[in-house]
């Protein structure tokens, strides 16, 4: 089995056992991919930190560290303790064994509510994987953080860590009966499909050859632009970010280019409030599949015009008028779908969908040519 066959086969696992976690979990296996955090809301019970637990037992050879914090937390607790031998030498040098410097996988619970005495060391380790420990500058392997917390921040000087996940959820706790009884009935899993970090650091490297076509940089700008007009703005960083995190996503699901369908996943990159979500969401689907939905709708007349000439007519001259009407419109709406079809082309959108629509409309052409 290659490592890609194991990465599915370690997502399907997840799915199984994470019901209505499917957008979170791929996030999260994408935001290992490409070396981004991932901030999870939501309220206490909703596994959360057991997502990132069993995230971690899916790769051998990686280190875990968990932790909740509170206003009250020291940074002995997430960074180790000061070494006495260290200060001896006049080196004020933690040991870091088991902490927060040396892991590969992290989730810190309540994250919001660090104190200053730790947020700037969090923010430099996870924003420059570096971590100031004493004279030493050290570098750390930490792959992915995984926040948690109850709430949004509301301090200012919180608002940078905020910033710093890459990306977003909201999750709650399971909605629908069946999948609660699912959950509910389901034995606890005995065995996991594992990489191993050589393998998962290998994967890295091939998701961030896969190729971004020209087209998907048009059509972030497009977003962007729209995204402004509706007063949604993400900054500058947030977006170049993103094009490594669409290639971990194309790269999750198989694919060998980046393509329009892996940026309807910026819905949990874009927003800042949990209020704007939808509005990203139908943002970005008005602007990928609005040409879709409008060559969908020439349909639905096309349909409508067919209707109206197939009715009982009179005399055989009002009945000859409205197949010429109905011929005219069908004409002009096949048209209109032509110029469709070249934009949504230049565009590099994907025009199959359009095109079969396109082909009932013409059946439905011939079928008033064959009337006449």
């Amino acid at each position: 089995m290659t490592p890609q066959e194991k990465l599915k086969k370690i997502r399907e696992e997840l799915k199984q056992t994470f019901l209505e976690r499917s957008e979170l979990i791929d996030g999260a296996l994408s935001a290992l991919l490409s070396s981004q955090h991932v901030l999870v809301i939501g309220p206490p019970g909703t596994a959360k930190s057991m997502l990132a637990d069993e995230m971690c037992r899916r790769i051998e050879g990686a280190n875990y560290f968990q932790w909740l914090l509170t206003r009250f937390s020291t940074p002995e607790e997430i960074f180790g303790a000061v070494s006495l031998r260290a200060l001896e030498q006049d080196d004020y040098r933690r040991v870091t064994t088991h902490k927060l410097p040396e892991a590969h996988i992290a989730f810190l619970d309540e994250i919001f509510k660090a104190n200053s005495s730790i947020l700037n060391a969090i923010l430099t380790l996870i924003n420059e994987r570096i971590f100031h420990n004493g004279r030493e500058i050290a570098r750390v392997p930490l792959l992915t953080l995984f926040g948690a917390s109850n709430e949004l921040p509301e301090d200012d000087e919180l608002m940078a860590l905020y910033d710093r996940f890459l990306l977003r959820f909201v999750v709650n706790y399971i909605v629908e009966d069946f999948r609660f009884l699912r959950m509910l009935e389901a034995p606890a899993q005995k065995e996991r499909t594992r990489i191993s970090l050589g393998e998962l650091q290998a994967m890295q490297a091939e998701a961030r050859d896969l190729p971004m076509p020209g087209h998907i940089y048009r059509s972030i700008a497009d977003i962007r632009r729209e995204l402004s007009k509706k007063n949604i703005v993400a900054s500058d960083r947030r977006y170049r970010l993103s094009l490594p995190l669409l290639q971990a996503h194309a790269y999750l699901a198989g694919e060998r280019a980046v393509t329009e369908n892996d940026l309807f996943f910026l819905e949990h990159v874009l927003w800042r409030d949990p209020g704007e979500q939808p509005e990203v969401r139908a943002t970005i689907r008005e602007l990928l599949l609005g040409y879709e939905e409008e060559v969908r709708e020439l349909l639905y007349q096309s349909r409508e015009i067919r209707d109206y000439a197939l009715r009982p007519w009179e005399t055989a001259d009002e009945r000859t008028k409205a197949l010429i009407e109905v011929h005219t419109k069908l004409r002009n709406i096949l048209a209109r779908v032509d110029q469709i079809i070249e934009k949504a082309k230049t565009l590099g959108r994907p025009v199959d969908r359009v095109g079969a629509i396109k082909e009932e409309i013409e059946e439905i052409q011939q079928q008033m040519l064959a009337t006449f």
